[in-house]
């Protein structure tokens, strides 16, 4: 039975829907799901439980994203430095991250991409997220960037390096690479190459900085930093990203 509470806050939510401007809206939102251990610690629990508690948290954002005509979704949910982690915390995590990968690719909703320097990865973690997302190749759904074992600093050096095998492969010289590299040349290297750089960034926790999530493609990116934490994040928040998004006059660096 819904509660008074629950009725107000379905009626604020579709408020809130009814008036953002779909013209004004992103196509593209990064996401920092940020604050799973925060807020197991708050509850005296297990950092493993608050990472399924975020995982669980993903599906349905998704589903927000899909309501509001959302194209494409990158969503950070392992970084380099997090690789540095004691076995105890980190075998859980990956456990949990493999299983949400598998779990998201089953339900035939979005088109997968895992981003990130694979090679770190335990070879099996690596095969298995691989694997899941290539059976959504054909998916006719949003894009969904995977961000796991991913830095921004990571993925620019790995794009100038594709860039300096593929100039040798053609026969440039270092030094005619030099004097002809674009902006655009790194760029179509890049982990997301191919897809809109992010319009919205969103980060949870009350944290308010972008600790090297999509560097390069976020240049001209807007950002909102949320309070609540990432197993917290409700439809109410996220209405509300977009509609600060949706007043925003964008500069584009100008």
């Amino acid at each position: 039975m819904q509660t008074p509470r629950d009725l107000v806050y379905r009626a604020y939510t579709s408020s809130l829907r009814r008036h953002l401007p779909s013209e004004r809206l992103p196509r593209h939102i990064g996401v920092m799901l940020d604050g799973n251990r925060r807020w197991a610690r708050r509850r005296g629990a297990a950092s493993a439980d608050g990472h399924r508690a975020g995982a669980e948290n993903i599906a349905p954002f998704l589903g927000w994203c899909e309501e509001a005509g959302v194209e494409v979704v990158t969503l950070w949910l392992l970084s380099t430095d997090n690789l540095n982690r004691a076995a105890p915390e980190l075998e859980p995590l990956l456990s949990i991250i493999e299983q949400v990968v598998v779990d998201l690719a089953a339900a035939g909703r979005w088109r997968m991409q895992v981003v990130g320097a694979l090679d770190l990865l335990p070879e099996d973690t690596a095969r298995r997220l691989t694997e899941a997302a290539a059976r959504t190749e054909e998916v006719d759904g949003i894009a969904v960037n995977v961000a796991i074992g991913y830095g921004g600093r990571r993925e620019i050096a790995d794009a100038v390096r594709s860039l300096l095998q593929d100039a040798a492969g053609k026969g440039s010289t270092l030094e005619e690479l030099a004097g002809t590299v674009t902006v655009e040349d790194i760029a179509a290297h890049l982990y997301t190459r191919g897809q809109p750089d992010p319009d919205l960034v969103i980060r949870t926790s009350g944290e308010q900085r972008l600790g090297g999530f999509l560097l390069w493609q976020s240049a001209h990116s807007e950002f909102y930093f949320c309070e609540a934490y990432w197993p917290d994040f409700r439809k109410v928040d996220f209405l509300r990203a977009l509609r600060a998004y949706a007043e925003r006059e964008r500069r584009f660096g100008s």
